[in-house]
């Protein structure tokens, strides 16, 4: 009667471990962008931004004064209706996972919601960015034809102008998203964003103990200086710093909080 011998321990072919590795920062980010794209409210969303920029050129190079028909002129004005479109763009891109029930599955497969939410505001500001590169461009090409209807069209623009437009983008898809991530619901932070600063400002105008305090925490005020040509002065910079740790860095800050401790289902 034999018996079986085990195996010696150099024959035994060793065992491999394999583990899925994370997703990189870099790839989260391009799939933020590429639902920013997918879902129906983003798209038409991003192709709003640009019609309206081409709209907004378009009945200036018609209606404007000739000497107003400039890269000035048509840069500045389409920034703001622009500014009003974007923050909804980040208000949506971070509610989507809640408004459409997928939370579950991507905090299931990137169970560190910090790196999910730090994708969306890439996603956002990098959308915010290319707006501001299209509003440049179809601006340049309304200075380019406002010659041949008569226009000034000229280029006579400080780089400050182009550097303060980003400045106004980024910080208007970042102050959306904040309310996004403090409220988790599209229509309840959609209305919160438009409606508590449009009434500051209003209470800030009108209510003279508010006007002060208004200087500094009223961002139509602390931003207008960023529409024009000229640099900002310290104490400008130092309302407009104010005025974004109110609306854009605490929000962000309580808003990412919640969406930490908040139970997905």
């Amino acid at each position: 009667m034999t018996t079986a011998t085990a195996p010696a321990a150099d024959t035994v072919a060793p065992r491999r471990q394999s583990g899925v590795r994370r997703p990189s920062l870099l790839r989260l980010t391009a799939v933020e962008l590429r639902k920013l794209v997918d879902t129906r409210a983003g798209r038409w969303m991003l192709i709003s931004i640009g019609l309206i920029v081409v709209a907004v050129v378009t009945l200036l190079l018609i209606y404007a004064e000739d000497a107003e028909q400039t890269f000035f002129t048509f840069f500045v004005t389409s920034l703001l209706p622009v500014n009003v479109l974007l923050p909804v763009l980040g208000i949506l891109s971070i509610t989507s996972e809640w408004s459409q029930r997928t939370a579950l599955t991507t905090y299931a497969l990137v169970p560190r919601r910090e790196r999910v939410v730090t994708a969306k505001l890439l996603a956002v500001v990098l959308a915010a960015l290319a707006s501001l590169l299209v509003t440049v461009a179809v601006a340049a090409v309304g200075t380019l034809v406002a010659p041949a209807t008569g226009g000034a069209g000229t280029w006579q623009v400080d780089a400050t102008l182009i550097l303060n437009g980003a400045l106004v983008q980024v910080t208007g898809v970042l102050m959306g998203a904040a309310f996004g991530l403090l409220l988790l619901n599209p229509p309840l932070a959609i209305v919160g964003y438009l409606l508590l600063p449009t009434l500051w400002s209003v209470l800030g105008g009108m209510v003279r103990p508010l006007r002060g305090p208004a200087e500094w925490l009223d961002t139509s005020r602390t931003m207008e200086p960023l529409f024009g040509n000229d640099a900002l002065t310290g104490e400008q910079w130092g309302r407009l710093a104010v005025s974004l740790l109110v609306w854009m860095v605490l929000p962000l800050a309580a808003g990412l909080v919640r969406t930490l401790r908040r139970e997905v289902s």
